[in-house]
């Protein structure tokens, strides 16, 4: 073949541990895609935000990429890098802005992930005020992505939107004062089944809640406050459906990397699991849980363990090719389906960007975002703060829940949150509003009013 035709050389990377898992379980019927909503005071100019976010993919090119085709017996998934996008699709201008457009496009976020086989993985679909990007999490995680997002502000307004720090939150060691329970063998808490499961794809509900208060000097976060939350809006769900009282084990994704330009791309987070006790659930006051919650989840985030834990990476090991492994993996899910943790609670924390688009959209009022919710847990927890608000996302499957009780389960959360809040007479600390805070923590102990 002559040199002219001969085919341009992509630099290829290996997919990562979390990459592959997902790789090999993904299922058409509930794509794993991850969505984000940005809302703007103005509509930005769609020519102009296309044009900005070109070139913020430009300037983070492991965002890139596509999956690099390969024989059936390779070791290894890899991604091929690419220098501009393969589709015309990867923005996308809605002339209708009304609220059923932006329905319909959230429903989209749940139901067409964007194909690994074009580069990049990611949509951005513009609604009036309203940006909308949905990414195939196989590729990459909200975090990354909101990254990407904020170079597309700076770019499309001339503002900075570096984050207030750059560097990675500090976890240091911790001791627990409480001893962390352990579930051994017995299965954990389900979600149980609502009244109208049997649709296939997820649900999606979003809402605006006010970031819960704490008394001054509090030594538990407003993570732990989401935590607790979640894990007794849980906990009453299912006492009212007459399940049987089993230990509870929620999944939180932590997330160790710089915010600023040379955050990496892709799936950077790991995740945590934070183990319950029935008894804790419904017979702990809510103070005395609120602290055996803020000393487990910090021992736990100062682990030093890989993305997955270490099972997940020999699973992963490039001794027999992808397509073996493949099958192994996802037997090996169905199995331990009754020990996957109850739910996953991924706390976005206060959003590290501005988001400020300049004169011409200006800054952005909330953010939201949802992560897949496929069996066997069948629901996520997704929160973010935004200009002092807490803006919570719970997204199911439909094979287990409806719309109608996906509203139920707000009406929980928004309770249980409630009772985790500083009573109106009680000096408040306002640290849940601090731009320093780790994405996973909007309201740090470390942290310091702004």
């Amino acid at each position: 073949m002559p040199p002219s035709s001969a085919p341009p050389h992509h630099p290829t990377t290996p997919f990562t541990v979390v990459d592959e898992i997902t790789r090999h379980c993904l299922d058409p019927a509930e794509p794993e895609t991850v969505h984000i909503e940005v809302h703007l005071p103005s509509a930005p100019d769609p020519a102009r935000l296309r044009t900005a976010f070109l070139e913020a993919l430009r300037r983070h090119p492991r965002i890139l990429m596509r999956e690099a085709p390969g024989p059936w017996y390779r070791r290894r998934y890899e991604w091929q890098l690419t220098p501009h996008p393969d589709t015309e699709g990867t923005v996308v201008q809605h002339h209708d802005t009304s609220d059923r457009a932006l329905a319909e496009a959230r429903a989209r976020a749940l139901t067409h992930a964007p194909p690994l086989s074009l580069s990049p993985p990611v949509r951005l679909e513009i609604i009036g005020r309203v940006l909308l990007v949905v990414l195939n999490h196989t590729a990459l995680d909200g975090p990354a992505c909101l990254r990407v997002l904020a170079t597309t502000a700076e770019l499309y307004g001339g503002r900075d939107n570096s984050p207030v720090s750059a560097t990675g939150p500090a976890r240091p060691g911790h001791n627990p004062r409480y001893p962390i329970p352990g579930t051994g063998f017995a299965p954990v808490a389900r979600v149980a089944a609502g009244t109208a499961p049997g649709a296939p794809g997820n649900g999606l509900l979003v809402a605006d809640l006010p970031v819960p208060r704490r008394p001054r000097g509090a030594p538990y976060t407003v993570n732990d406050q989401l935590m607790v939350a979640t894990a007794r809006m849980i906990a009453e769900w299912n006492t009212e459906r007459r399940s049987a009282p089993r230990p509870m084990r929620v999944t939180m994704p932590v997330d160790d990397r710089p915010r600023g330009m040379d955050m990496p791309i892709g799936n950077g987070t790991r995740l945590v699991e934070v183990p319950f006790t029935h008894e804790e659930l419904t017979d702990s006051d809510t103070a005395e849980l609120l602290l055996r919650t803020a000393d487990r989840t910090r021992a736990l985030k100062a682990l030093s363990r890989p993305q997955l834990g270490h099972g997940a990476a020999l699973l992963t090991a490039p001794v027999v090719p992808v397509t073996v492994r493949a099958a192994l993996i996802r037997q090996l899910r169905r199995t331990v389906g009754p020990w996957t943790s109850t739910t996953l609670l991924s706390n976005i924390g206060r959003v590290p960007y501005p988001l400020d688009f300049g004169d011409g959209a200006g800054r952005a009022r909330a953010v939201w975002f949802s992560a897949p919710a496929r069996m066997p847990r069948g629901l996520t927890v997704t929160t973010a703060s935004t200009a002092g608000r807490l803006h919570l996302a719970l997204r199911w499957s439909g094979t287990l829940l409806g719309p109608r009780d996906g509203e139920h389960l707000r009406e929980l959360f928004e309770k249980h949150l409630h009772t985790t809040a500083a009573l109106d007479d009680d000096p408040v600390d306002t640290t849940g509003d601090n731009p320093q805070n780790d994405l996973d923590n909007p309201s740090d102990e470390e942290a310091s009013p702004p």
